[in-house]
């Protein structure tokens, strides 16, 4: 079974494709490509992010509050109706971040979602994260908002199983036709040759990852994609956000 419930540091890089070369390569003397990145390949991830009519949740997020949440709707690759997606809570409080997720068929979360009504429990689902789900779909009258996909590599640390680092490419996300069925279209959210890789632990960063992060003199920035999209739909607008066609 999918791991449903997170609770750990996570920090962001914003790099450069010769960067993840060096790094990539470095961090094989430490940790494990996990099952869907062997011999160095990607693979897709898309999501829709939920938010209120005025886009509150992102508008508090951005400010960078000592605590806010998110919800999101996670398939891997373009599902179909009946393909398995995970509705996600993910809330961050002092640099922390919990995530809480269930699974359920895509037409199950559309319609979870559109209703506030939680679906007939099945041996896949988790009733407990449903009902957190429930309580904030209706407290905020969320809508689906944005389509937002990437191309993601991941790793797991060889003498820690809890410490992952990610990269992801081809961000690209769109306004319109908000649906995950439809496949991968839109806008890129970052240059081309920008990658942002992530670095998730739960109590501490070991000492080998530090070096390389201070070897290659990276910086932590708060970066959302979600955050940075919405930042260039207020800015440019549907239509006119082309900015890194």
């Amino acid at each position: 079974m999918a791991k449903e419930i997170f609770n750990r540091v996570e920090e962001k890089y914003v790099i450069t494709k010769e960067q993840y070369e060096h790094i990539a390569a470095e961090l094989s003397k430490y940790a494990f490509p996990d099952e869907y990145s062997k011999n160095g390949s990607f693979y897709a991830i898309s999501n829709i992010y939920y938010d209120t009519e005025d886009n509150n949740l992102i508008r508090m997020s951005v400010t960078k509050p000592v605590y806010k949440e998110k919800i999101r709707l996670r398939a891997y690759g373009v599902p179909s109706m009946d393909s398995k997606v995970f509705l996600e809570i993910k809330k961050k409080y002092h640099g922390v971040v919990n995530k809480r997720r269930t699974t359920l068929t895509l037409k199950e979360a559309y319609d979870f979602v559109n209703t506030g009504e939680i679906p007939e429990i099945r041996e896949y689902m988790n009733e407990q994260v449903l009902k957190e789900l429930k309580y904030s779909i209706r407290h905020y009258e969320v809508e689906p908002k944005v389509y937002l996909s990437y191309e993601r590599q991941a790793f797991t640390g060889k003498t820690d199983s809890e410490l992952r680092i990610t990269f992801d490419k081809n961000i690209i996300a769109r306004r319109e036709d908000v649906a995950l069925e439809y496949g991968v279209f839109g806008e890129r959210v970052v240059p081309r040759d920008t990658m942002v890789m992530e670095i998730k632990y739960m109590d501490r960063m070991p000492m080998w990852l530090i070096a390389l992060i201070r070897h290659h003199d990276l910086e932590k920035t708060s970066f959302s994609k979600y955050g940075t999209e919405y930042e260039h739909y207020l800015k440019y607008g549907i239509k006119e956000s082309r900015l890194y066609a």
